[in-house]
């Protein structure tokens, strides 16, 4: 597997990562029973029928996917895996991640995965379901965590994250998965009950074909780039507050001092400047004005005290948002970061599309 770097936000969330968290360890290897697939009467408890290989024993599953919590999904898969692995605790990372955004279900499991418990974490945002697609289960830190989910780049940052892939399989066994009437439901029917059965300590390579991680899809994060002294960059996340996340960390904007000017709008022709300042909390950016601070992730945000930064500068993900110096003379100067609306002459270009490969092994320093 490897990750297609248009940015360098894996090495910037690496950097964050508090020393300490999400061990990812003290597991206990245990011999348990395996349950066959089954029709949807008879409990999974209640059809085992073999001794499976002894493989690692989990405790918890983290469980992540853009199902929402308007229908029955996440409790019939929650359910699921309980009838298997009555033990297991499922915590819950979240179920909002926007329908078929697989970036945003990507780089949400990114920002998680050095925080999580120790054990099987389940991911799923998966569009491609019901095609040719695979489902997979990757180890990580040693065996100690084992991600799951589709083959489509979901799991790739969170995997470099974690410091790279180790033994990997297409979930191809249908032993562990449950009989299906439709094709369309793979977190119910062969993820979901797959993760059960690794907490029960099923081995990984029982579950399926192994296969090299260097064959699975990458995932992809935008690169920042300079232009002319301006830093091109791209909003990666917007929290529930607004608050845009940034693919830049603090080391790459210290050179433009503590007023950084901002624009924004200018692919789609609707310029917004602002002038932003450097702050450590919301506070210090004082009513109304734009902040640049150092998120709880180590990486750049715009905020706004008690307000919506995205709402104010009308951008979202993926939007580009450039970053310049402002110089004592500059006209567009404004230390209240009132809006200026009129189009900044920047050299700035847009965005090209150019990732660089690079290997799954950016190891967290704990």
């Amino acid at each position: 597997m490897a990750l297609i770097c248009e940015s360098k936000t894996g090495v910037a969330l690496a950097r964050a990562a508090p020393t300490g968290a999400g061990v990812i360890g003290g597991l206990t290897p245990a011999l348990v029973v395996s349950c066959p697939a089954r029709q949807f009467l008879p409990r999974l408890r209640d059809t085992v029928h073999s001794v499976s290989a002894m493989g690692r024993r989990y405790d918890t599953i983290s469980f992540l996917t853009d199902f929402g919590t308007t229908d029955e999904f996440v409790g019939v898969v929650k359910s699921v895996i309980r009838d298997i692995a009555n033990h297991v605790t499922v915590i819950d990372l979240t179920h909002e991640i926007p329908a078929f955004d697989i970036r945003a279900g990507s780089l949400a499991l990114a920002r998680s995965i050095s925080y999580v418990a120790s054990g099987v974490v389940l991911a799923v945002v998966d569009p491609g379901v019901g095609t040719d697609r695979k489902c997979v289960a990757i180890e990580v830190a040693d065996g100690e965590g084992v991600l799951v989910g589709p083959d489509n780049g979901l799991l790739a940052p969170a995997v470099a994250m974690a410091g790279g892939a180790g033994r990997s399989v297409v979930l191809s066994n249908t032993d562990f998965h449950l009989v299906a009437p439709g094709a369309t439901f793979a977190g119910r029917d062969i993820m979901g009950p797959v993760a059960a059965h690794l907490c029960n300590g099923v081995d990984l390579y029982e579950l399926g074909d192994p296969v090299d991680p260097a064959l699975l899809l990458p995932g992809t994060v935008p690169l920042p780039r300079d232009e002319g002294g301006a830093l091109v960059t791209e909003v990666l996340w917007v929290d529930r507050y607004g608050n845009c996340q940034l693919n830049v960390g603090p080391d790459e904007i210290a050179h433009f001092g503590d007023h950084i000017r901002v624009v924004v709008g200018e692919l789609t022709g609707s310029t917004i400047t602002r002038v932003g300042r450097r702050c450590g909390n919301f506070e210090q950016m004082g009513t109304g004005a734009l902040g640049l601070l150092t998120d709880s992730y180590g990486m750049i945000a715009l905020s706004v005290e008690r307000r919506s930064a995205a709402e104010e500068l009308q951008i979202g993900p993926s939007d580009q948002v450039v970053l310049e110096a402002v110089e004592d003379d500059n006209p567009l100067v404004d230390r209240g970061s009132t809006p200026v609306n009129s189009p900044v002459n920047s050299p700035v270009s847009s965005p090209v599309s150019s990732p660089v490969s690079s290997p799954v092994n950016l190891r967290i320093s704990r």
